[in-house]
């Protein structure tokens, strides 16, 4: 059997256990589970209560949909009156429900997506050259030349009334031409390939992307978390502090506390308060940044609606990781499909300086209307040879540029693979530290619960001072920040080892950006 850790949820606090698997079942390391009741916040403690509505978490039944959601198909679109931008009432949002929105309504990603229809419409149009071109011309007309009018006025001079002709006259002809380029020196297959790779390109930036999407809503997500946990937290440090202004108040009215002592504590609600409204505006603008990443409609207004909870494990090694990455990250593809595209337009240049040689056919009919003569029609075979011998080495320099083209490629592929690496080993060494603070501070949390209902005990009944109560909220308050802070950095690390890596086992098919 294989052994995982289990860490238990105590509000934002976390115990570690260990569950079993059975042989090839492979199970998340975290687990989540209900706090035991003997590490909850004790009934002494006031419980915060919310100066606004407090987001609460879906149920699997009630789990918020996504239609009222969706952007304006216009993109042209803008507000023009007030009431337009007005935010409408916050509705719940689930990571993945962001993915998904991302993937629909995102400009990036749909800016690219066209961008590949664009290059594949320009491959269609470069593999037209093998095929031969058929052309019709045709052309009605009918003339009337000065020329014509003055001979026949001398020879009407000269001969009379007699010698008087019809000038002007009406004629129809038609050609049809079969044309088709035979030999292009190697300029159709470069200009074919080019194309092809183009599109290759094209594809893999909708990937890159894609990803990079992936991970910025992610990372805007918990970016999002973070700052409603930082809500909660000063909340219930203010309903802390001002339980222990009762506290300090009530004794002072028993005589045996002092006036101090109660003017520290307003002084100390007072920095919660100003802690609390600071939480506050730093929620709002990470709200406001998840809708901008979205595309969400201008009244749109959003909360996190997922736990903070880790969000899984990562099973591969550092050196596993490594390679990896450097198989799967579609920046790297790109510049080795960029020299590729390099080294095909150089032969496209090249061919500038080889002959051409096409071959053609045609056929051609001439009927004139104004004389008593029957139609013509004739026909025409041939090859045409074009050879440009000299340009002045315009050609040599398009296919110079071409070469620095593929070098700068390749320099771009070798730092680009430095900083893969580097990206990868950041992101292991984050998620590992972050996973021991989880632990550690799941401890310390439940310590300092501890220290500040014995520091509040002592302090109500006389033995104590009111030092080590706010010593105790201090210590709590920094004990929930640092948990939450280390689960959120922990799942930050692994959406970025996740990205480092990309397309870890097809996750970007089913997170539904394929």
């Amino acid at each position: 059997m294989c052994k995982y850790d289990k860490l238990m949820a105590l509000g934002v606090g976390v115990v570690l256990g260990t569950i079993a698997c059975p042989p090839g079942v492979a199970l998340p390391l975290w687990q989540v589970a209900e706090a035991p009741p003997s590490i909850l916040p004790s009934q002494s403690e006031p419980t915060p209560t919310p100066t606004e509505p407090a987001p609460t978490e879906p149920t699997p039944a009630q789990t918020p949909s996504t239609p009222n959601l969706e952007s304006s198909p216009n993109p042209l679109l803008f507000p023009t009156v007030p009431e337009e931008v007005k935010l409408d009432p916050t509705v719940p949002l689930t990571l993945q429900q962001a993915l998904e929105l991302a993937r629909q309504q995102n400009r990036d990603l749909q800016e690219a997506l066209l961008s590949l229809e664009r290059s594949q419409a320009a491959f269609q149009e470069a593999t037209a050259a093998r095929y031969p071109n058929l052309q019709l011309r045709s052309n009605l007309s009918r003339s009337d030349s000065a020329s014509g009018e003055l001979s026949n006025a001398r020879q009407r001079e000269l001969f009379g009334d007699q010698a008087q002709q019809d000038t002007a006259s009406t004629s129809l002809d038609g050609t049809v031409e079969l044309s088709y380029d035979l030999y292009t020196s190697g300029l159709r297959p470069a200009q074919i390939s080019a194309a092809s790779s183009q599109v290759r390109f094209d594809e893999l930036e909708v990937e890159r992307i894609a990803h990079q999407l992936q991970f910025d809503i992610t990372d805007a997500y918990y970016n999002l978390q973070q700052r409603d946990e930082e809500v909660r937290i000063a909340r219930s440090a203010v309903q802390r502090f001002e339980q222990n202004l009762k506290d300090a108040e009530a004794l002072e009215k028993a005589g045996v506390g002092t006036k101090f002592d109660v003017l520290q504590a307003r002084v100390d609600l007072g920095n919660a308060q100003q802690d609390l409204t600071q939480a506050l505006s730093q929620q709002l603008i990470s709200r406001r940044n998840l809708t901008q990443l979205l595309s969400l409609p201008q009244s749109a207004d959003i909360f996190a609606a997922d736990p903070i909870v880790p969000a899984g494990d990562w099973a591969l090694s550092l050196e596993e990781s490594i390679v990896l990455a450097y198989k799967n990250r579609a920046e790297l593809e790109q510049e080795l499909v960029q020299r590729d595209i390099g080294s095909q337009r150089r032969r496209a240049a090249q061919a500038a300086l080889g002959p051409q040689v096409s071959v053609f056919a045609n056929y051609n009919a001439l009927e004139v209307f104004s004389d008593s003569l029957n139609s013509a029609d004739g026909y025409a075979l041939g090859a045409r040879l074009q050879w440009n011998l000299y340009d002045g080495g315009a050609a040599r320099s398009r296919a110079l540029q071409q070469e620095k083209n593929m070098e700068i490629a390749e320099t771009r592929f070798a730092n680009l693979r430095g900083r893969v690496r580097f990206q990868v080993e950041q992101s292991y060494f984050q998620l590992q530290s972050n996973k021991t603070n989880i632990n550690t501070a799941g401890v310390a949390l439940e310590e300092a619960r501890e220290r500040l209902r014995l520091a509040r005990l002592r302090f109500q009944a006389g033995v104590g001072t009111q030092s080590e109560v706010i010593d105790g909220i201090t210590a709590l308050t920094q004990a929930e920040g640092n948990l939450s802070r280390a689960i959120i950095e922990y799942n930050r690390a692994l959406a970025s080892i996740q990205r480092a890596v990309s397309n870890l086992d097809g996750s970007l098919a089913d997170n539904g950006f394929e």
